[in-house]
């Protein structure tokens, strides 16, 4: 095949097995690839009922027909299951190189079933599998698994995926690490290879991935590269990447401060993405054939945390360090995102539990007793590192919060629900969603729970009145104070954003620079893999993906009654500090009824129609 490596790789680990299957011509045209193929073998293989941490929960790892192409930004994959933390829809996705060394291995999707009787990695490498002991490796940290495993193949070029210690004691929102940092980490991915004693997978391939037509395809990437550079938001990503996010929504209000009880830091410019340009950053980093490097290197010289040295973080890890748990020194957010990474944690969840802890302190709910002596007063630096390290181990409080912000609450009690935030059980962003409604309402309906990035509809931040009109017909679409449009608005973005981890391309790009269109890519594709596709079948095809996660979801029962924000956005105003989104609250109700029109679900229910999965193939 052409773009595709063609096969599928099943793996038992109960019996230490392997085969391959065909990759069907119908898989790829009603699902194009990565988050579209995992889904559909999902719901198939993985019927309700199924606990997230059984043997018989299959964990997938899938790429696009882009990966391994020199398309700016293919390097991601995703993998997916059930989620041990939420109980739903499992799925992650990642950047570096370990998606591209995958396509090159021979393999568009790996199925991992059943559980080893012993600790053990996976070599993946040209068509073929290894089943190798990892006893040795079991215990070690992220990097310390990197190192070892590199050291034993003796081939720098091998791409490993990692699960940290924190996955080996069964914290629900570890995830899966490859580069070291480049972290498939939400809905506890971890969790669940760990759980089926497979510490890693190691991944080297030196087969080709073809184009059908290379001049084409090679006009093509010319023609985005020039988008992107001309793109007004280029050299800021560059420079910034998602960091430039903590002083931009600190100005608007919308920042995720003192556990969402303001928008705005007074610290602000300590933590910034400019601050950590100004202070720390070594050079700019990339992943695989990308041509946005909005990642960088970074080293501490100075102070308690010198000569700490990484790659990143993003805006999450950034803030939710600082700002959101008021913490104003930046070496240590830096240091916890490093231990995060090292042990191996869900960053964006690991924030939340902290920050529930310090305002459960702060409403007299934990007492410093119960907090193993802990000092849990907003910005204590100590409290931060040394409680991240208890959640790995699963100790005293750590073990309270490592199976995530609802079951934390649920334990506690005491009236702590009401400050736990989460949605259908997944911690989400940095960003205060009442100064963001578009995104709020994104993350009321993501099919994973609490995820902006299953939309990201920055459009509502253009300010553009006639362009929301056009495109979404209302010119409160372009607002992001406002509520009217944004059913339409999510509706589209989620689609892109399929797109994207179908292809398993950037979201830079292909959602928030708004790089490719469906006809684009409907051109793109015809010269990358030869299969000729309309914009309206591609456009289909992302609809479909987002339909069948929404009946994978309801299978676990889902409805409209689960897409919902906690009720401080519903009905505690921004206080007057948050400046410019000051006296906002979320009015999703009506968000909601628009939402599920724009997609022909139920609006009682909020389940896809019969007549809308029958137009899809799904019925």
């Amino acid at each position: 095949m052409y773009g595709y490596a063609g096969r599928i790789l099943r793996i038992n680990l109960t019996r230490k097995t392997w085969e391959t299957e065909p990759l069907s011509e119908n898989l790829i045209r009603n699902y194009l690839g990565g988050r579209g193929f995992n889904i559909r073998r999902l719901f198939d293989e993985a019927p309700a009922g199924r606990d997230g941490l059984s043997p018989s929960n299959p964990l997938i790892i899938g790429v696009g027909p882009l990966n391994g192409t020199l398309f700016p930004g293919a390097a991601r994959f995703n993998v997916s299951a059930i989620s041990p933390q939420t109980g739903i829809l499992g799925d992650s996705n990642a950047g570096g190189f370990f998606g591209p060394e995958l396509k090159l291995a021979g393999f568009d999707q790996v199925i991992i079933e059943g559980q080893a009787e012993v600790p053990l990695y996976l070599l993946i490498q040209d068509g073929s599998v290894q089943f190798r002991p990892a006893e040795h490796l079991w215990g070690l940290d992220v990097w310390q698994t990197d190192a070892a495993l590199h050291r034993e193949l003796g081939d720098p070029r091998v791409q490993v995926l990692v699960a940290g210690p924190a996955a080996e004691k069964g914290v629900k929102f570890a995830g899966l690490f490859a580069n070291l940092v480049r972290a498939a980490a939400r809905t506890g991915m971890g969790t669940v290879l760990a759980a089926k004693r497979v510490k890693a997978i190691a991944v080297r391939g030196t087969l080709p991935v073809r184009v059908a037509d290379p001049n084409t395809f090679r006009r093509l990437l010319a023609e985005y590269d020039r988008r992107i550079i001309n793109h007004p938001e280029y050299e800021t990503r560059v420079r910034l990447g998602t960091t430039k996010l903590v002083s931009a929504l600190n100005t608007l209000g919308a920042l995720s401060t003192y556990h969402y009880q303001s928008g705005r830091f007074a610290a602000v410019d300590q933590v910034s993405g400019e601050a950590l340009e100004q202070r720390h950053k070594k050079k700019a980093k990339g992943c695989f054939s990308c041509t946005i490097p909005c990642s960088r290197f970074f080293e501490i010289k100075k102070g308690p945390q010198a000569g700490l040295k990484s790659e990143g973080p993003e805006f999450e890890g950034l803030a939710g360090f600082t700002s959101k748990l008021g913490n104003a020194d930046l070496a240590t957010g830096l240091k916890a995102v490093d231990l995060c990474n090292r042990l191996g944690l869900d960053l964006m969840s690991t924030a939340e539990v902290l920050g529930f802890a310090m305002e459960a302190h702060q409403r007299g709910m934990i007492s410093r007793e119960e907090a193993d002596g802990l000092d849990l007063t907003w910005g204590n630096g100590s409290t931060i590192l040394t409680l991240i390290q208890k959640i790995a181990r699963r100790e005293g409080l750590g073990d309270l919060l490592a199976d995530g912000v609802k079951a934390a609450a649920q334990r506690l009690g005491r009236g702590s629900e009401s400050i736990a935030m989460h949605i259908k059980g997944l911690e989400f962003f940095m960003a205060e969603p009442r100064g963001i409604k578009g995104y709020a309402l994104g993350l009321a309906v993501a099919s994973r729970g609490g995820d902006h990035l299953r939309s990201e509809p920055s459009f509502e931040f253009s300010n553009d009145a006639a362009e929301g009109l056009r495109r979404f017909g209302a010119a409160e679409s372009a607002f992001r104070l406002e509520y009217r449009g944004k059913g339409r608005l999510v509706k589209h973005f989620e689609e892109l954003s399929a797109l994207a981890d179908a292809l398993n391309a950037c979201k830079n790009t292909i959602v928030n620079m708004e790089i490719l269109s469906f006809a684009d890519t409907a051109q793109l594709l015809e010269a990358t893999t030869g299969f000729s596709l309309s914009a309206e079948e591609i456009q289909q095809a992302t609809e479909r993906i987002v339909n069948l996660e929404r009946l994978f979801i309801a299978q676990r029962g889902i409805t409209r009654a689960d897409d919902i924000l906690p009720a401080r956005f519903l009905k505690e105003p921004l206080p007057q500090d948050s400046g410019p989104s000051a006296g906002s609250v979320v009015e999703l109700e009506p968000m909601l009824d628009e939402y599920y029109e724009a997609r022909g679900w139920d609006r009682e229910t909020g389940l896809p129609t019969p007549e809308k999965l029958a137009v899809l193939g799904l019925l």
